[in-house]
């Protein structure tokens, strides 16, 4: 083997011992040099072993270290797609959640959030980002009928149509929500809150609420190839000028009084209709406590003119000649008992018999003669 054919670097050093035993040295430079004969010695040209096992060893790796460098491959996440554009063109359908492989250089791809994004359109900023899916923006100041300044407060949620998100992001660009969403509710609310006075706002509420839902979704849902979905939209609040809410205030005040004034002449309504009924109430019960004791004296009289035409149907002539035996009896013990005592008897029976004690005075009826 010749000095000048390739060596393996392993041998480095059985070849420089073999070279000193030859010579004591090595052979001076052919092509000029750094010296005269004594020169120093000639370096071997050293080469890498790149067959066998090593070289498929330093080929993966080389392989490596470039999949690392290019990234010919991306991941998406739930919730995302992906928009790939080959030299600048997009691709018409968006890459789905998964890992997709692509040619570094000519490839990219553009990850595009499709999940439920909010814009709140408030009077006081808060801090938000993109990040979070909430964007935050000035409450929308508008118009009424008579020109009077509104603000409105809204809370839209959207999201971007995965299906046609190439398009969208083609035709609209990344910031297609500042280019669709905002300007859209803020032109649909002017139309609708400009047609109604200050005043009647707050009771028109509900109303102008599913208004402004309506137009806007027919807006969004008719621009080409439906960019976004929308999921609703919420009215917050209707801040009015300070003289209209004054205004609305002493209207409320009035109506409170109006029916505070009505409460009070329905209940003196029913406060007389509950004493009506118990004056009613009291003389349907003398009625009937009068009729009471009517009915009962009429039958006691009743019961007496009976009783009396029994009796003079029982009376006799014998039965009233014992009856005067014996009051004549009676007398007989009393002028006994007093013989100063006048008797006046009264023929026929008529009138009853007296008699007076003349000692006393008293008079006295004894009973009923014939």
């Amino acid at each position: 083997m010749k000095e000048e054919n390739i060596i393996m670097a392993s041998d480095m050093n059985d070849y420089f011992n073999k070279k000193k035993s030859e010579g004591g040295g090595f052979k001076k430079p052919s092509g000029g040099g750094t010296g005269g004969g004594g020169g120093g010695p000639q370096m071997p040209k050293i080469y890498f072993n790149m067959s066998g096992k090593s070289g498929i060893v330093y080929f993966l790796i080389a392989v490596v270290i470039l999949l690392v460098l290019a990234k010919p491959f991306t991941i998406i996440q739930e919730g995302e797609r992906g928009i790939l554009s080959t030299n600048g063109k997009y691709q018409d359908q968006a890459l789905l959640p998964g890992l997709h492989f692509i040619v570094p250089v000519i490839q990219k791809v553009y990850i595009v959030d499709t999940k439920v994004r909010i814009i709140n359109y408030a009077t006081r900023i808060e801090a938000s980002g993109r990040e979070s899916g909430i964007n935050v923006k000035p409450a929308i100041t508008v118009l009424d009928k008579r020109g009077l300044p509104v603000t409105i407060e809204l809370t839209v949620q959207y999201r971007l149509n995965s299906q046609f998100a190439a398009q969208t992001i083609s035709n609209w660009g990344f910031s297609w929500e500042d280019k669709i969403i905002n300007p859209v509710v803020r032109d649909v609310v002017r139309n609708v809150v400009g047609k109604y006075d200050a005043e009647s706002l707050p009771q028109m509420r509900n109303q102008i609420a599913q208004e402004i839902d309506k137009s806007v979704r027919e807006s969004v849902t008719g621009l080409k190839n439906s960019p976004a979905d929308l999921q609703s939209v919420q009215l917050r609040e209707i801040g009015l000028p300070q003289k209209v809410k004054e205004q609305i205030e002493r209207v409320q005040v009035a109506k409170q009084e109006v029916q505070k004034a009505e409460q009070d002449v329905q209940r003196a309504k029913q406060e007389a209709l509950k004493r009506a009924a118990e004056a009613e109430g009291i003389a349907q019960k003398k009625r009937i406590e009068a009729q009471g004791i009517a009915d009962s004296v009429t039958i006691q009289a009743d019961a007496k003119a009976k009783a009396n035409i029994l009796i003079s149907k029982s009376l006799t002539t014998q039965l009233l000649q014992l009856e005067q035996i014996q009051v004549q009896g009676q007398f007989n013990d009393a002028l006994r008992e007093n013989k100063d005592a006048k008797i006046f008897l009264t023929p026929g029976g008529s009138t009853p018999n007296i008699w007076v004690d003349m000692k006393n005075g008293h008079q006295m009826k004894t009973s009923t003669g014939q």
